[in-house]
């Protein structure tokens, strides 16, 4: 991945969205270097950094991201402004407890964290709304996706981007685990008890109806390489990267006033 920070998605509208790695921040090992959670022991001071360099590469506003505290539940924000504002760069703790965010105002960008876990953006086709979910095995069986999904403001098309997670060779679980996403998603998303989290993504956005053409994926493995973060891999002294997503037409300007 040559070093690169973020990894953008192309949504062909107003919006954008992007998912990080672990490339391009100033956090020492083990949160080397592009870390952007506090959860798992990271110097607060390199966080506030690492974000206030994320919002200066994309050129948004620090003080209207918003975030979550994430809890592997269905539960799904509705943004009309900052959930916490300044909190990004600021206080940097004390967010909603959830694991979706939707909204349809400009101007707010939307960020959600993993580390093996699936990340997920949504958006519009005509630029009227965005999302993002965090959806780890809890959240795949539990619906997640299928809330933000049908949370998301607007009429019309729906793209959706699928970011870095584990693989399914490096996603073992127990056999009971396997059998009950066999019976969710069917059984090619189970070999044995190695379970394909992004397969189970995909087959959640399309049973959302979101259209089969409409949703990318970031074909790489967290647990594979140096370019991302994995609980798996690195244990739980380890980063978070991001999906982030935002209706850009006033948050790249930074002139929106709420």
């Amino acid at each position: 991945m040559s070093g690169r920070s973020v990894i953008p998605v192309e949504t062909g509208s107003a919006v954008k969205a992007v998912f990080t790695t672990r490339h391009g921040g100033v956090s020492q090992p083990p949160f080397d270097t592009f870390n952007l959670a506090t959860s798992t022991g990271d110097d607060p001071r390199a966080v506030r950094e690492n974000r206030r360099l994320l919002c200066e590469q994309l050129d948004i506003a620090p003080e209207r991201v918003s975030m979550l505290r994430q809890v592997h539940g269905d539960g799904v924000v509705h943004l009309t402004g900052p959930a916490r504002p300044g909190r990004f760069c600021g206080g940097l703790v004390g967010w909603p407890e959830a694991d979706g965010m939707v909204t349809d105002r400009p101007g707010l960008p939307l960020l959600i964290m993993a580390a093996d876990c699936v990340p997920v953006v949504f958006w519009r086709v005509d630029g009227s709304g965005v999302g993002a979910a965090h959806a780890g095995w809890q959240g795949l069986m539990g619906g997640t996706i299928a809330a933000v999904r049908a949370a998301l403001p607007g009429v019309g098309p729906v793209g959706a981007a699928i970011g870095p997670c584990i693989d399914q060779a490096n996603y073992e679980v127990d056999q009971a685990l396997a059998r009950r996403f066999a019976d969710r998603f069917g059984s090619d998303v189970a070999d044995g008890r190695l379970i394909d989290l992004r397969a189970c993504a995909r087959i959640s956005l399309q049973d959302s109806d979101v259209a089969s053409g409409a949703i990318q994926s970031v074909e790489h493995s967290t647990a594979e390489g140096a370019d991302f973060f994995s609980h798996r891999t690195n244990g739980p002294r380890t980063g978070r990267q991001s999906g982030v997503i935002w209706m850009a037409d006033v948050a790249q300007n930074r002139r929106y006033e709420g």
